[in-house]
């Protein structure tokens, strides 16, 4: 399981892996907005959780069509199915690495551009909290959504119609955190909320995943 960790790691950090892409997109995001709503920080201190939430969660779906996508081309994926590792637990590796790769760095990142975005002092700990807390849920469930549309061609785009319906509670949530924690609120029920959704997600994605993987290699 840690060399598939490994190898997974070592491919999205090579050109085209997707590392630096979402870390780009996230950049862009929190300097085009300011840019074009304007430069008043009342303004941009009221939508920066949202932006930034926004943001993270667009950068992550960037490279979900790369979770399965590589493998099932090359062949590997049919030989992860019938190793002797579980297939669930394939694809909770693979939601792991897509995470490191993508959420952690998002998540590392974001104090940084929040700065861009004018966001109250307050809410630098709850950014980095909730986006922590809750961007493992973004890539489980995309997992689960790449799942069922690998094999597909040019499935990017039936990707992100299945998987971004299923972003919506952890976003609001997680938004939520960040805005009430700028303005000094309570922040206990969106973050316990939050972690609902995370753990519901790692809890039981990764079986509907692999029930996924098997009924398209069939």
């Amino acid at each position: 399981m840690m060399a598939l960790l490994s190898r997974d790691l070592r491919l999205a950090f090579r050109a085209g892996g997707g590392f630096g892409l979402g870390l780009a997109f996230f950049l862009l995001v929190a300097v085009l907005v300011p840019l074009g709503v304007g430069p008043e920080a009342q303004t941009l201190a009221k939508i920066a959780p949202g932006i930034l939430w926004v943001g993270a969660l667009l950068a992550c779906l960037l490279s979900l069509d790369r979770i399965f996508a590589l493998d099932f081309e090359d062949g590997s994926l049919d030989l992860l199915a019938t190793a002797p590792i579980p297939l669930e637990a394939v694809v909770a590796i693979k939601a792991l690495a897509h995470w490191l790769v993508t959420g952690l760095a998002l998540t590392l990142v974001a104090p940084v551009l929040a700065v861009l975005m004018m966001l109250p002092a307050g809410g630098y700990v709850w950014l980095v909290a909730s986006l922590a807390l809750g961007t493992p849920a973004l890539s489980v469930i995309g997992a689960f959504g790449a799942a069922l549309t690998v094999g597909v061609k040019r499935g990017g785009l039936l990707l992100s119609l299945l998987v971004l319906p299923l972003y919506v509670p952890t976003l609001i949530f997680g938004a939520e955190v960040v805005k009430r924690g700028a303005m000094g609120m309570e922040v206990a029920t969106p973050l316990l909320l939050l972690a609902g959704i995370t753990a519901g997600s790692v809890a039981l994605l990764p079986f509907a995943s692999a029930a996924a993987i098997r009924v398209n290699l069939r």
